[in-house]
């Protein structure tokens, strides 16, 4: 998942994140370009233990719902959908971790089961990422759409946070929420932001302009986002880019603050509460940014 005004074309275009499986300025502005950045989050969270858990309470969601139910984060989406999608996507990085490919070209296209059939099709599908996820050390090399991935370690962080967002999918489309662990929340805010938006491909420039904001978790770390344009042609399909971004930058600006938990959920638009900020039209640009990198 990368933002694209057309997100199918990035995936043909080098260096960019972008997930191949789902295709699942102003004037006297700074300009300047930059290679993917990436801090890590300090502490140490068990990610496949955090796949086996979201994914344990996912396949309890669409045993107990109704496979027809729609799922209101998703839209166009039902329950049967999302079934199918998180299942695909883990089998998909099952593959990969598994024999730890470096093309994943030959990864094999499933068929979708009939509705009946998907929820023991997710628990094969889960089963396998899990192990697959344990059998190699973090540091394994193996193939990510992410440049500055390409281990085992960013397939398990990657699936962790994919399970985790599709499991409060899977609640809200049966009204039934249960707690987020605000650890794996605080983690998932830091993989969005480095992963999913944060960088700039060798062959554009971002055109910075005067907007800056600051994210801040509560009792936790702060970004500061700086905000401007990714504009540029990409190398082997000639289409031209120039869409809305922002980078990861020193905390400055107006504060959007708020718990790991809301501010991850609120993030990837599945949750409008406990988010700290007046400035709407703020809230609204990062939103909008981040729905594109993540579509």
């Amino acid at each position: 998942m990368i933002m694209a005004a057309a997100a199918a074309e990035w995936i043909s275009e080098p260096s960019l994140r972008v997930n191949a499986r789902r295709a699942p300025g102003s004037p006297g502005a700074l300009l300047f370009r930059q290679t993917h950045r990436r801090r890590t989050l300090p502490g140490v969270i068990d990610h496949v233990e955090a796949i086996r858990r979201e994914s344990a309470r996912f396949s309890e969601c669409i045993r107990d719902g109704d496979p027809r139910a729609p799922v209101p984060s998703c839209p166009d989406w039902d329950l049967a959908d999302l079934a199918w999608h998180l299942g695909e996507v883990q089998g998909y990085w099952a593959t990969i971790a598994a024999d730890l490919l470096l093309d994943p070209s030959s990864v094999p296209t499933p068929t979708r089961p009939p509705d009946s059939d998907l929820p023991a099709f997710f628990d094969e599908q889960s089963a396998r990422l899990i192990d697959a996820a344990s059998r190699h050390p973090a540091q394994a090399r193996c193939w990510t759409w992410d440049d500055d991935g390409w281990t085992v370690g960013w397939v398990r962080r990657r699936q962790a946070h994919e399970a985790l967002i599709h499991r409060v999918d899977a609640e809200l489309a049966i009204g039934n929420r249960t707690a987020v662990d605000e650890e794996l929340a605080a983690d998932g805010v830091h993989e969005l932001l480095y992963t999913q938006v944060d960088g700039v491909p060798d062959w554009a420039t971002f055109i910075a302009d005067e907007a800056t904001a600051t994210i801040s978790i509560d009792d936790g770390p702060s970004y500061g986002l700086r905000f401007g344009r990714i504009v540029g042609t990409g190398p082997e399909s000639g289409t031209e880019y120039d869409f809305d971004s922002f980078l990861v930058a020193e905390p400055s600006g107006a504060v959007i603050s708020g718990s790991a938990v809301a501010m991850d959920l609120w993030l990837w638009g599945r949750a409008g509460t406990g988010i700290r900020c007046d400035d709407e039209k703020l809230l609204s640009r990062i939103r909008a940014i981040v729905a594109e990198a993540t579509q």
